[in-house]
């Protein structure tokens, strides 16, 4: 009976037994694949050859009978284009699929690939996508920027070629070869990689330049741009002249925001399209409609300008999609963005502001600030602002409206956001503020300070005086309010000069508007310094640590006509504290980082650190099919030491050692205390056993030399041994067993040699 019941399975279910797909071995089945399949890690193990090769962020374009993808390495490597390499390693999705973390062997050098001519609009629309081409452009700017990411520098070119702007960016740090470029017509080489935005949506054309003779200067500019005539700043439109041959584009999707004489943004499943238009017809938000205008890009994202829109009547509401804050923020580098998106948000109101044409609240979500805005319909009249919707600070609240990031980078961290209202309704309260808040407090003063007033006998006079102590508990209930967001950022994530560079603001609200800067002692200057030369009076103040010790000058310049007041005094003792304390808890936080992964004793790494690294080692080599290996050392009759000449030398014979096998070790190669006489080394990039026992050897040896310590002259020696991972073991706890009884085996040997009788 179980043998029938098997074979039905197997002949009804063939699946379960099929084999894994193989991996991937050509340039064209990889680029067959849709960004779904792609986004399935599919294995790859292909040969190519290399068109370009920036070591700074391990980014390489390759190339195969026709076809080209680009690679993501976190290897050391030192190719040139023309070398013939084997990528390993598993799909992505993208603008066109990658490969995020391919491991590179070179397999020889060869020829480069032959780079092929293309215009804007064949690289625009995708087709030479990772090619290697060749494009004829006249320079607009040639600049010597930073890669993100990386300390290396690169030229960075903003072309202009007949179908619209190209960048590059020129793997070169010589800052006197672009001023030549300017206006001159160029042949440039190079391998197109594109620029997106959060949705991998194409946004720019960026060719990546090997180096600077992949620019050929065709035609250089006629005359130099520093000798041209100054142009009157109210005339520099005069030269102005576009010829823009774009053509217009027709849409389709629902409604989700409208501001009428300004902007609609339609979505259609998990895109969203921003269109600008004058028209304040009558539109309603959840409608499908179509519209037509003109592809257009502004600060990298892609919109329609001169939008005509046409509601069709039809409903088909777009629910918002909830989101949280690193959703928004990052990502990831897969089309998963969410910027003109429908989304909704919950987070606590931090403040709350309105403007001339908008009101705008201050949001906090997962300790990040956002701001939620709803800006005002343009009345014809000019009328006044209608109310804004109060909402107490500290209440929680659910925001539903279109995400707006202020930047379409979203290779380089997290990109800054706000949500736009639709309406009031966008914004509801989930949570009240606690009860007990700062505002309470106020109103419960007031309240009975009005009693008193109420009840005294002062008449007028002590109405006054009430009306101004309520000024002065609302000032100071201001800057409690200041001074506590500045203590939450010292115990927070936010970085220590904006921190520093809030509490000069704090200051300065302080001494009405005065202006405030904080000096540091590594010439750093953060705050609003005034320009020499005014009548100000300056005053000063040290921020001194708990110690004494000088952390930095903060400093106010108040006008001269003002008497000195202690006022000024107490405000810039206020921020010195302030400063201070988040001078010291950021230094305090370095120091337990420090204490927490080396020993205190010899400042190498302890054993919580070894283990860190040894999980990371074994997960790498796992990945890669790496080899490794762990020594264990043990220092021989380290207890006489202590107990002969005592704990303080035997503490400095620990230092002493672990000194000489730090200097046996490789750059990469980690030593570790794991407590009391016993050490630990992890040696990644292993060639062979042998190069592990010459490893070993050197280790043993440096004891050879005595130890001279307070005028003693002692002896030391040790016992090694090691582990190869995965032949000896191939997990965390059966290495760390392997090496310590291979050390105990050769502690034993020694100790056996020993006790025989010489000859």
């Amino acid at each position: 009976m179980k043998k029938l019941i098997i074979g039905f399975v197997i002949a009804s279910c063939p699946g379960l037994w099929a084999a894994a797909p193989g991996p991937l071995t050509t340039l064209h089945a990889i680029h067959q694949l849709t960004n779904g399949d792609a986004d399935r890690a599919l294995p790859v193990a292909f040969e190519a050859t290399v068109s370009y090769y920036r070591g700074s962020d391990g980014t390489m374009f390759v190339q195969d009978d026709g076809d080209a993808i680009c690679v993501k390495t976190s290897q050391n490597l030192r190719l040139v284009p023309g070398d013939r390499v084997l990528v390993r390693g598993v799909t992505q999705g993208s603008f066109r699929p990658l490969i995020p973390r391919g491991s590179v062997a070179l397999l020889r050098h060869g020829a480069i690939p032959p780079s092929v001519p293309a215009t804007f609009s064949e690289m625009i629309g995708g087709q030479r996508d990772s090619m290697l081409v060749t494009v004829h452009a006249v320079v607009h700017s040639a600049n010597l920027v930073s890669i993100p990411n990386s300390s290396a520098r690169s030229v960075y070119l903003q072309m202009l070629t007949d179908g619209g702007y190209v960048d590059a960016v020129v793997d070169t740090d010589n800052a006197t070869a672009p001023k030549d470029l300017l206006d001159a017509q160029v042949e440039v080489t190079g391998a197109e990689g594109g620029e997106f935005d959060d949705k991998m949506q194409q946004t720019g054309i960026l060719l990546h330049v090997s180096s600077l003779r992949d620019v050929k200067v065709l035609e250089r500019s006629n005359s130099n741009p520093w000798s041209l005539p100054v142009t009157p700043m109210n005339e520099i439109l005069h030269t102005y002249y576009v010829q823009n041959l774009t053509h217009r584009v027709h849409v389709h999707g629902t409604i989700t925001y409208y501001q009428p004489g300004a902007a609609v943004v339609l979505q259609d499943g998990d895109r969203s399209l921003w269109i600008s238009t004058p028209s304040s017809d009558p539109l309603k938000i959840g409608d499908l409609a179509d519209a037509t205008g003109f592809p257009d890009i502004l600060n990298g994202f892609l919109f329609v300008a001169g939008g005509e829109i046409q509601d069709s009547g039809v409903p088909a509401p777009v629910p918002p999609q909830p989101v949280t804050w690193r959703q928004l923020a990052h990502s990831d580098n897969k089309p998963e963005g969410h910027h003109y998106d429908l989304v909704s948000i919950e987070g606590q109101v931090v403040s709350e502001v309105q403007e001339a044409t908008q009101d705008e609240y201050v949001l906090i979500s997962d300790g990040k600030l956002f701001s939620a805005v709803y800006r005002h319909p343009q009345t014809p009249d000019g009328g006044s602002l209608p109310s804004m919707k109060q909402i107490p600070a500290g209440s929680r609240v659910r925001v539903t409206g279109i995400c707006m990031p202020h930047s379409s980078d979203p290779l380089n961290g997290p990109v800054a956001f706000d949500m736009l209202l639709r309406s009031f309704a966008d914004i509801t309260v989930v949570a009240g503020p606690s009860w007990l808040s700062m505002r309470h407090l106020i109103y419960i003063v007031g309240t009975l300070l009005l009693l008193v007033a109420a009840v005294g006998a002062w008449g007028w006079a002590l109405k006054a005086k009430v009306g101004r102590q309520t000024a002065t508990l609302a000032a100071m209930a201001q800057f409690e309010q200041c001074r506590s967001r500045i203590l939450e950022d010292i115990n927070g994530s936010r970085p220590l000069r904006e921190i520093l560079r809030q509490i000069t603001v704090m200051v300065s609200s302080l001494l009405r508007s005065a202006p405030c800067w904080c000096e540091t002692p590594d010439g750093a200057e953060l705050g609003d310094r005034p320009a020499d030369g005014l009548n100000l009076r300056i005053i000063r103040t040290d921020i001194s640590s708990r110690d004494g010790s000088l952390l930095g000058t903060l400093s106010a310049g108040i006008d001269s006509v003002t008497p000195p007041s202690p006022e000024e005094t107490e405000a810039l003792s206020v921020g010195a504290r302030l400063a201070t304390l988040a001078i010291e808890t950021r230094s305090l936080y370095s120091d337990l980082h420090h204490r927490s992964e080396f020993d205190l004793l010899t400042d190498i790494h302890n054993r919580f650190s070894l283990h860190k690294h040894l999980d990371a080692r074994i997960e790498d080599a796992r990945r890669n099919r790496g080899v490794f290996a762990l020594v264990y050392i043990d220092l021989d009759d380290f207890k006489q030491v202590n107990d002969v000449y005592g704990h303080r030398v035997g503490d400095l014979y620990l230092q002493e050692a672990a000194l000489r096998m730090q200097r046996q070790m490789r750059t990469h190669d980690l030593l570790a205390r794991l407590g009391g006489d016993e050490f630990a080394a992890l040696i990644p990039n292993v060639h062979s056993r042998t190069g592990v026992e010459q490893i070993a050897l050197r280790l043993e040896h440096c004891f050879d030399a005595p130890f001279v310590i307070e005028e003693h002259v002692l002896g030391g020696s040790a016992s090694v041994g090691f582990a190869l991972y995965p032949q000896d073991a191939d997990t965390k706890d059966s290495l760390l067993t392997a090496a310590d009884a291979a050390m105990y085996t050769a502690k034993k040997g020694k100790k056996l040699h020993q006790q025989l009788p010489a000859g």
